[in-house]
């Protein structure tokens, strides 16, 4: 089995001590490298080829926001996991959009964030429904109407089946719920699922379900039941 390479951003010693002890006990787990801030992170990504960044959000002089911006514009860019000490945080959401593949929390039991590290290394955005709501509804603020204009703008660009697919997505539903709900194989999810990727040049299920919340789609499926 080929270990799972992680890359370390957080400009906190000890915490960087606290993860590497913790992460380097896994058997598929290798630490190819750490920083102390986001600026480093690319040339370091160019010399290590980690799978998966653990990165912290705030850092003094390029933050975990930018870093993650530039590393996921790259080809061949790593999954990233946003480290923070709150639950729902603009800087956190902004990550998400940028491409993250999600967060956990520096409080979070050790064993919860290798198990992210290891779903999103695994493809798996590391996102429940209750905290992808929970981001969604922080999302809501001045700029709401403008994101909904754009975003309705963008999801035009899918079809009838496609968009039922991208709601399902939204409301945090597995390939295997989404089968079943819309009456499909889950093969043909994961392909409308791809489909919807491509279209609007998103990175992950995660970004599907903010479009779609942005667009307004959840509540108009909410408003039809």
């Amino acid at each position: 089995m080929t270990a799972i390479r992680l890359l370390l951003v957080d400009d906190d010693p000890l915490v960087r001590a606290g993860l590497s002890f913790m992460m380097g006990g896994a058997d598929d787990i290798e630490i190819v490298g750490e920083a102390a801030d986001g600026g480093e992170v690319e040339a370091l990504v160019d010399r290590t080829r980690p799978d998966v960044v653990l990165m912290d959000i705030r850092m003094p002089t390029v933050d975990g926001l930018t870093a993650t911006e530039r590393l996921r514009a790259r080809e061949d860019a790593p999954q990233v996991v946003v480290l923070t000490t709150f639950h729902a945080d603009e800087q956190v959401l902004r990550a998400l959009r940028a491409g993250a593949a999600g967060f956990v929390l520096k409080d979070t039991p050790p064993t919860e964030i290798l198990g992210a590290v290891r779903r999103v290394a695994a493809g798996d955005p590391v996102l429940s429904p209750t905290v992808t709501r929970q981001l969604m509804r922080h999302a809501v603020g001045t700029a709401a109407d403008t994101r909904r204009t754009r975003a309705r703008a963008r999801m035009a660009a899918l079809n009838d089946r496609e968009r039922e697919v991208a709601v399902a997505v939204g409301r945090g539903l597995s390939n295997a719920e989404i089968a079943t709900g819309l009456f499909m194989s889950v093969a043909t999810v994961k392909t409308h699922v791809s489909r919807i990727l491509a279209k609007l040049d998103l990175n992950n299920r995660v970004q599907i379900a903010l479009l779609a919340y942005d667009a307004g789609l959840l509540e108009e499926e909410q408003e039809g039941h």
